[in-house]
């Protein structure tokens, strides 16, 4: 079993217990879920940002810990002061370490998109996560059928949500919905860990045109980025990088203004093209 398999398994358990713990009725309850969540695509789009999704991560299976007392509320809003475009927090407890406090933690600092990020298996997450105060979720394409992600995709619609769609390789496309918004390709192989850029490259011309594409892990400089984004991408989604530090915020800036440099360059050049 890899370690995805792992995940998945113990995922089922674990949202059988907090349905216990924390029924849909008390959710509802939250004063989040009547509130109108932010569009995580325009804000990917806006000129004014960089692109960049920082990520919250304290912990992962491959790593180990990253930044062990990091504190979400702290960080995240140095992320948005720093000119990330949104925010993503990772709320998996057994495998990142995370939760779905440290969601809400930075949502009451923050006025920028959060993506909640997990493994989102069942219809409880998604009432969950507009509960906590999510903007977005991540559904992954290797772990749900097609129909399953179609369910989630329009119940998480249905509640204002939007949906970045996960992917990791080409035999996978067939599952997205037709009316996706955000698409991410994810360099990393969940299975080995194994990370290829390469991987998001090459998968770019097979997306949309119109579509938002989000280039997701292994990105470890501005010119990583600079080089998908002449591929064809818009958002970044960052974590492992900022959160090494001791100052993950202040990376992040670093990262953001060197990637606006480099975007100008190539806007530049293709401009006189």
């Amino acid at each position: 079993m890899n370690i995805l398999e792992q995940i998945v398994q113990h995922k089922v358990r674990e949202v059988e217990e907090r349905k216990e713990l924390y029924p849909i009725k008390l959710l509802e309850r939250s004063p989040y879920f009547n509130t109108k969540p932010i569009s995580l695509s325009k804000y990917i789009l806006r000129p004014d940002l960089s692109g960049v999704i920082a990520e919250f991560k304290r912990h992962s299976p491959s790593q180990g810990y990253i930044n062990q007392f990091a504190l979400p509320d702290k960080v995240s809003l140095g992320y948005m002061q720093a000119g990330a475009s949104a925010l993503s927090i990772l709320t998996d407890k057994q495998f990142f370490k995370g939760s779905c406090n440290d969601l809400i933690a930075a949502r009451k600092v923050n006025f920028a998109p959060i993506l909640r990020k997990d493994f989102i298996i069942d219809e409880y997450q998604v009432i969950e996560a507009k509960s906590i105060g999510a903007d977005a979720i991540l559904l992954i394409a290797e772990i749900l059928d097609k129909n399953k992600l179609l369910h989630l995709f329009n119940l998480a619609n249905s509640f204002g949500l939007e949906v970045l769609v996960e992917v990791h390789n080409a035999e996978n496309l067939y599952k997205i919905p037709s009316d996706t918004k955000i698409i991410g390709i994810n360099s990393r192989n969940l299975a080995n860990f194994n990370v290829d850029l390469d991987t998001a490259i090459d998968m770019a011309s097979s997306l949309p045109a119109d579509i938002v594409k989000v280039a997701e892990s292994g990105i470890k400089s501005a010119s990583d980025a600079a080089k998908l984004y002449s591929a064809g991408f818009n958002g970044f989604l960052i974590g492992e990088l900022f959160m090494r530090t001791s100052n993950p915020a202040m990376e992040c800036l670093r990262f953001v203004e060197a990637l606006k440099t480099l975007k100008s360059k190539f806007n530049h050049v293709v401009t006189c093209k």
